[in-house]
């Protein structure tokens, strides 16, 4: 029978609207932000086929809105955050990598975005 060294699962370009930042004015006025989660974990089976055999992405994003309501003034503080809290809310997850990207910078003649990452593992 196949083994299964690793499964991963995705949230991909999860859209929020937020008051993360520094400047007064991100605090007033919010931006929007795209929110990226890969959870990699290790099955029990080579077949999942019950919800508890893997990781509920339905319980991954309320937790990351969740956190994402919560105005915070570094991207950095937000992105360890959520990957601490998917960590122990998720027994299964062996490493959790989390990209959240500021859509539209509030710097004059800045076209492009700006994110942070961080990838965790579980400690032994």
């Amino acid at each position: 029978m196949p083994v299964v060294n690793n499964m991963r699962i995705y949230l991909n370009e999860v859209v929020f609207f937020g008051y993360h930042g520094l400047y007064a004015d991100e605090k007033k006025l919010g931006n929007t932000y795209k929110v990226d989660v890969h959870i990699d974990f290790t099955p029990k089976v080579s077949i999942i086929d019950q919800l508890d055999q893997t990781i509920d992405y339905v319980q991954v994003y309320a937790l990351v809105k969740k956190r994402m309501e919560i105005p915070t003034p570094l991207l950095e503080t937000l992105v360890a955050t959520i990957a601490d809290d998917i960590l122990i809310a998720q027994p299964i997850a062996d490493k959790v990598f989390v990209k959240i990207t500021k859509v539209i910078m509030p710097i004059p003649q800045f076209d492009g975005n700006v994110s942070v990452s961080i990838e965790m593992s579980r400690s032994n």
